[in-house]
């Protein structure tokens, strides 16, 4: 067993794990984190997607000892569990960017980490060539593109990328 420290959703953590615990792994399983999910164990979809240190990471592909002294930012942290939801997550639901919602947690991510990158106003190919490591197996990816679109203008002058960067 070896200790890991970092910082998740704000709050400091340490724990203790096999040096082989993935950060999926810490986050589900040691913190209880269950947003973060687990679709192919591949990194192909995408559904592990979190931000760590303001990047988007496939979180199935990279050990937690790794990430000793990081700030990982899981979708339960990108909006207070008592107020309003973030403008991207809103976006998905003003503009039914998810079915099943297996997918979301992890689209979220990587469109937050998107607009981070690229900006605020992002045309239609921009978005699906920055999907292409994130899979929904529900839609044809018209709502989750127009979500996208929506959310990357509604983070414009509320400090939403910059402090899901943080």
């Amino acid at each position: 067993m070896a200790a890991v420290s970092l910082t998740v959703n704000g709050k400091s953590v340490t724990a203790e794990v096999d040096p082989r615990t993935l950060l999926v792994q810490l986050l589900r399983e040691h913190l209880r984190l269950t947003g973060t999910h687990v679709g192919c164990d591949t990194s192909q979809c995408g559904a592990c997607v979190v931000l760590v240190n303001g990047k988007a990471v496939k979180s199935c592909t990279v050990l937690a000892l790794q990430l000793d002294g990081a700030d990982v930012l899981s979708i339960e942290g990108l909006a207070p569990s008592d107020g309003p939801l973030h403008p991207m997550q809103e976006a998905f639901r003003e503009n039914h960017g998810l079915q099943c919602g297996y997918c979301t947690p992890g689209m979220i991510l990587t469109a937050v980490d998107l607009v981070r990158r690229k900006g605020h106003e992002l045309d239609d190919r921009t978005i699906r060539e920055e999907l292409e490591g994130n899979l929904c197996r529900c839609t044809g990816y018209h709502n989750i593109v127009k979500a996208i679109a929506a959310g990357a203008r509604a983070m414009q002058g509320s400090g939403a990328a910059t402090k899901a960067a943080e």
